[in-house]
């Protein structure tokens, strides 16, 4: 029964809102299910929210190579992905290397990026990646209505993290299965389309 599943999407696309409605939906049917995300909680995962958040600096290629020795961690950790997959459960994360190749390779080389993921690819290979789309414009919307912003969260770099999502797609359709969905629709009619899925693939 153990899946991986991963929720993708530019800032303020409705990930968090979608990973809790498909955690309910497998909740009332008595599927194990664990929630995670990236950045993690973990020592590395807060270094990372202060360079995002503007509260210290670095250089781009050294939170790169933060996100990917995170993201290592995170699968391999005691209570970390593979742990949660041992044990027979649904894992469902908020963000993995897909993201690390559209937001980093703004600013980085993508082959290198892409390099420095190898090992997490080849370890924790998601079963399902899903993308929630919707228009910079709006994501930006729905971000400046938190009151809070990161680094990245900037129209033109969204718009280009959006397009450079969409590249990887066409890159990566032979190598990772991955469900586009439409997020400027009602939150309820995006889970069922979500649910519907997760069905085929669990």
């Amino acid at each position: 029964m153990s899946k991986f599943i991963v929720f993708e999407g530019i800032d303020g696309s409705g990930k968090t809102t979608q990973i809790k409605l498909l955690h309910k939906a497998l909740a009332e049917r008595n599927i194990p299910v664990h929630i995670t995300k990236e950045p993690t909680d973990d020592p590395m995962g807060k270094q990372l929210r202060k360079y995002l958040g503007g509260e210290e600096k670095t250089d781009l290629r050294a939170i790169a190579a933060l996100f990917a020795a995170d993201r290592l961690h995170h699968i391999t950790t005691e209570n970390g992905i593979l742990d949660n997959l041992a044990r027979g459960n649904v894992v469902l994360c908020d963000r993995y290397y897909l993201s690390s190749y559209a937001y980093q390779s703004v600013d980085c080389d993508l082959d290198w990026i892409m390099a420095l993921n190898r090992e997490a690819a080849n370890i924790a290979r998601p079963d399902l990646h899903i993308f929630l789309d919707v228009p910079a414009e709006q994501s930006m919307s729905r971000v400046s209505s938190r009151g809070e912003t990161e680094i990245f969260e900037k129209l033109d770099r969204q718009q280009q993290i959006r397009k450079n999502f969409f590249d990887l797609f066409d890159k990566l359709k032979n190598k990772e299965n991955i469900l586009i969905v439409d997020g400027t629709r009602e939150p309820e009619i995006i889970a069922e389309e979500i649910f519907n899925k997760v069905k085929e693939v669990l």
